[in-house]
């Protein structure tokens, strides 16, 4: 409770709740050494950063205007990024979030889905929804996404806006354009964060388009206030499997010799 109240000044009735739930299931809190490492609590556990990598992403996010995360699946890049915004809009930082992806097919055709044009797009954004659903309650959620305190877009719909006092996320930013990219990173306003995630070992665009994503680490491995974090298979997250996974796949993809000899 005494980090709910260094971190949003107040202590609703909701946070005891939350709190007393997370006890009697015998979740650890907080530890006097953890409190850097907390990005935000839920009803089913808290949110930390769980491997060295994911402490300087958060770290990094804590200190730059906008991070860069790169890596492969199951790393935490785009769920801590949510957490990040999230703890950001109930903090009172930001006054809203904006998450987009790229609305690129894996291997099936946009165009053959069923649906309207939201029901052909909702599925490409699904992911960003899910972990907001472990983040917050079904009916603040619902408020916030009526309201458009949450924005769950495509990322050709940001085209000509200027996001304000935002937390903005752009998820699967391999398969993003070049154009794409500059069109994205220049949306940020006054107080705005963003937070770019991808992998570039999963690039869906066709092979005479180049991603953005490989492009801007040599356009602003400069800049100040941007930083990129690169994660490493050692930091997946996910299933115990997915390493394993990874592993197999680097391992068939260079000739049946592992990757780590």
């Amino acid at each position: 409770m005494i980090y709910v109240l260094n971190t949003t000044g107040k202590l609703v009735p909701q946070d005891v709740t939350t709190i007393l739930d997370l006890t009697v299931q015998g979740k650890e809190i907080i530890s006097d050494k953890e409190y850097d490492d907390i990005i935000l609590y839920t009803r089913r556990d808290v949110i930390k950063a769980k491997t060295p990598t994911q402490k300087i992403y958060t770290e990094s996010v804590s200190k730059n205007d906008i991070c860069f995360a790169i890596g492969p699946a199951g790393t935490g890049k785009t769920y801590l990024a949510v957490a990040y915004a999230v703890s950001a809009l109930k903090k009172g930082i930001v006054q809203k979030i904006v998450l987009t992806r790229p609305a690129v097919e894996a291997g099936e055709s946009l165009g053959f889905l069923p649906g309207d044009l939201k029901e052909k797009i909702d599925p490409y954004l699904r992911p960003l929804l899910d972990a907001l659903q472990e983040m917050l309650p079904p009916d603040q959620l619902r408020s916030y996404l009526e309201k458009g305190v949450i924005e769950i877009v495509p990322l050709a719909y940001m085209r000509g806006r200027t996001l304000n006092h935002a937390y903005v996320i752009l998820d699967e930013a391999q398969n993003a354009t070049a154009v794409q990219m500059k069109m994205f990173l220049t949306r940020l306003g006054p107080n705005s964060k963003a937070i770019i995630t991808g992998d570039v070992t999963q690039i869906d665009l066709p092979s005479s388009t180049y991603s953005g994503l490989i492009q801007v680490q040599q356009i602003l491995q400069n800049v100040d206030g941007v930083e990129f974090i690169y994660f490493n298979k050692q930091d997946v997250v996910r299933h115990k499997l997915v390493k394993d996974i990874i592993n197999a796949y680097e391992k068939f993809n260079n000739g049946g010799k592992n990757s780590d000899s």
